[in-house]
């Protein structure tokens, strides 16, 4: 398997986009409605949404691909955050919100999320943070395992907004 990681670029967007699609609702809880994640798909992780992430300079994108195929992306955001609950729990400066972390299910399991993360936090380090944070659905088992096999600690809660219900996420935090 020849895996990659680079920084995507704007004509990556339609392949961010499929990939967004296909990995969105593998996060969400089992009792979110497929409209509700159809909604948010279509709202936040549309080939023109990434047009707009990846022309944003508050903005990284990673994408992995294996044999030059898409498999996995993360976005990292540049910003102090906006929600007060992030902004209470957070105990470092500057921190960086891990926004998406995706890999497709069919490619689970051959390391391909520990080289994503790798790339995604020497990006962080690139940008000057002092600590890298999330939010991540508490019921997520896979991937809560996974944020505290890299370092990731809970440092808090907030509330995310899926279709009309809003979930309840875990805030967490790995200083750099």
């Amino acid at each position: 398997m020849v895996l990659s990681v680079r920084r995507a670029v704007a004509s990556d967007s339609g392949a961010l986009a499929t990939l967004a699609a296909a990995t969105f609702p593998l996060a969400c809880p089992p009792h979110t409605t497929d409209e509700a994640k159809a909604a948010f798909i279509a709202a936040h992780l549309s080939p023109t949404s990434f047009d707009g992430y990846l022309a944003d300079p508050a903005r990284d994108i990673l994408i992995a691909e294996v044999e030059g195929e898409a498999v996995g992306y993360t976005m990292l955001v540049f910003a102090e955050p906006s929600d007060p609950d992030v902004a209470t729990a957070l105990t470092v400066r500057p921190s960086i919100e891990l926004s998406k972390f995706y890999v497709l299910a069919g490619h689970h399991g051959q390391g391909i999320a520990s080289a994503l993360m790798d790339a995604t936090i020497a990006t962080a380090h690139e940008r000057g943070a002092a600590a890298v944070w999330l939010g991540v659905n508490e019921e997520n088992a896979r991937a809560n395992r996974f944020y505290e096999k890299n370092d990731f600690a809970k440092v808090g809660t907030k509330r995310f907004l899926v279709g009309e219900k809003y979930e309840d996420d875990f805030v967490r935090e790995r200083v750099l």
